[in-house]
């Protein structure tokens, strides 16, 4: 399922409380943060570490498709605008490759304009989400993909 989601509220409550069951089992869970910036990427993995998931980083594009043959992670979280491959792109080839093709790709990017959202989904995004974005709005989406990758999953 592919959704557009702006983080500009605050969470509701309910969802707070969804967030509080967060069980250590996640730790199996490996997500992979692309961002070209050093910064963001500790944030994100602040975040992500905090909830209990492991977290590996890609400082660009070229990076992220090397790290996700060796390792692919079970969910990505990708931004767009980064020098030499950009995520969008980054996306369109991960598409295309038979390994990857339905791994949950979150793009996260301070472009909230209509056109860039459209892209990002169009590329194979499953969430296009906007920064900034909250420590519980991140979590919440990176555990809503894996549900519906675990739904989807034939077993």
């Amino acid at each position: 399922m592919l959704s557009y989601q702006g983080t500009t509220g605050s969470p509701h409550p309910t969802n707070r409380q969804t967030l509080l069951r967060i069980t250590g089992d996640d730790l199996s869970q490996a997500v992979l943060v692309v961002d070209d910036e050093p910064m963001a990427r500790t944030l994100y993995r602040l975040m992500l570490v905090r909830a209990g998931f492991e977290v590996f980083e890609a400082e660009d594009g070229y990076d992220a498709l090397d790290k996700v043959k060796l390792h692919p992670p079970d969910v990505m979280i990708l931004d767009v605008m980064m020098p030499g491959i950009d995520g969008f792109q980054v996306c369109e080839e991960l598409r295309r490759q038979e390994l990857t093709a339905s791994l949950p790709i979150i793009m996260l990017s301070a472009k909230t304009d209509l056109d860039s959202v459209n892209r990002g989904l169009r590329a194979g995004a499953t969430k296009y989400l906007t920064k900034p974005v909250s420590p519980e709005d991140l979590t919440q989406h990176v555990h809503e993909v894996l549900v519906t990758k675990q739904i989807s999953t034939p077993l």
